[in-house]
């Protein structure tokens, strides 16, 4: 006993100094990347509480005073949610402390890029204390996230078309034979795919002997999107690239499919109700992926200074400066400028915390004492639908802006 006992301590020893070693290193570059990897810790351990937290939970008295025990379901999205309240606050915190930050003589920006024990160990305790908070805030919560979620994907959306022009932009820049072969090769595949995946939609949510007009609906306007993106973006008056025009029509009709596969299982035109929960998992599993590489593309291009993240002090990206280097003098770099928003940085991963909840959830809402879960398909739905239909109008308009409007700078 006393030997396991010393063992113990050793490595917990050893486990507190990996740990202090670990955020000693993060330095002012990486910690976007940090926030980052915290982020999707966040994301692990909504994951692991949702399959194995509802037994300890049904023995909670302040969680479960229900007359009858819910089911295993409600523990499993009250425990989501939990966490994500807990994350949601920590980065909503940060957000209005970091208000006002123009420049890196402000002490604020040394908590921003450091002191990762105390931000980690704070984390921990805003996560462990929401699970004493009372049921009915984390039902407010779960109301209010479904807003917040809806807002985190009109970002979604503005991030993904600065990617795909940046993209373009880049590989035309190169003005060489190699990377117009190379950009034609990949937009082909994109249409190819986008083409292929609508069939597939025809077969899974249109069987025959049933009325379904409204998949058929949805699918069909999809593709008149897709063919309308091609068309006004090989105008000789717009002059566009086919590549973002194609990256843009294989996620919209993604979108179309995400939509499709979340109608309720008793839809007779949902034909993959027979494996609603395979497909519930990889929708999950790729809306997860999608959250997390939107939160590092935001974090990534907001050390590049975007319009989007820079506040009104800080220089303007497209010039393409790097940072100053590492060894300049001290003063030098505590005048310097930030180069985007902090508030704005960490208000998108509170955004990002309550969609990650929604995705987990599956956009379900807990009811009354009787502890089931609505089945809230439709809105779900409609969201990802609705989501398609603004990043079609966004394009658009990226698009024809410069000719609706020759004086303005776009």
């Amino acid at each position: 006993m006393w030997a396991a006992s010393c063992l113990a301590s050793c490595c917990a020893a050893c486990a507190c100094d990996a740990c202090r070693t670990v955020v000693s290193g993060i330095s002012r570059r990486s910690a976007r990347i940090a926030y980052c990897g915290l982020f999707a810790l966040s994301l692990f351990v909504s994951w692991i509480l949702r399959e194995v937290a509802a037994p300890l939970m049904e023995q909670l008295p302040w969680i479960n005073h229900f007359h009858k025990t819910p089911n295993r379901e409600w523990f499993e999205t009250d425990a989501v949610l939990r966490v994500s309240l807990g994350n949601f606050l920590f980065f909503t915190i940060l957000s209005f402390l970091m208000i006002g930050v123009k420049n890196q003589r402000d002490p604020r920006d040394g908590l921003h890029h450091g002191r990762w024990m105390m931000k980690i160990v704070c984390w921990f305790i805003l996560v462990i204390l929401m699970f004493f908070v009372p049921n009915e805030i984390i039902s407010f919560y779960e109301t209010i996230s479904k807003f917040g979620s809806v807002l985190f994907l009109l970002i979604q959306v503005v991030l993904l078309l600065d990617f795909v022009h940046g993209w373009n932009d880049k590989w035309v820049g190169y003005d060489e034979q190699f990377w117009y072969v190379a950009l034609f090769i990949v937009s082909l595949v994109c249409y190819l795919a986008t083409f292929g995946f609508s069939g597939l939609l025809f077969h899974w949510f249109t069987p025959s002997g049933q009325d379904c007009g409204l998949n058929t609906f949805l699918i069909v306007m999809t593709l008149i999107l897709v063919i309308l993106f091609a068309i006004v973006a090989l105008h000789p008056a717009v002059g566009s690239s086919i590549l973002p025009a194609s990256v843009i029509s294989l996620y919209c009709m993604y979108l179309c499919y995400s939509g499709l596969a979340s109608e309720p299982r008793d839809y007779e035109c949902n034909g993959l109700h027979k494996h609603s929960k395979a497909i519930s998992t990889g929708t999950v599993t790729v809306g997860l992926l999608t959250t997390i590489l939107s939160v590092v593309y935001s974090a990534v291009r907001a050390g590049s200074s975007t319009t989007l993240l820079s506040p009104p002090s800080s220089p303007r990206a497209g010039g393409g400066k790097p940072l100053l280097p590492l060894d300049k003098a001290d003063e030098e770099k505590k005048n310097k400028a930030v180069t985007y928003s902090y508030a704005f940085f960490h208000i998108i991963f509170s955004l990002a915390s309550m969609y990650s909840a929604m995705l987990l959830t599956g956009w379900s809402t807990s009811v009354g004492e009787s502890g089931k879960l609505v089945d809230v398909g439709w809105p779900s739905v409609w969201i990802r639908i609705l989501t398609a239909w603004v990043i079609a109008a966004l394009y658009m308009w990226s698009l024809l802006a410069p000719i609706l409007f020759p004086d303005r700078d776009f």
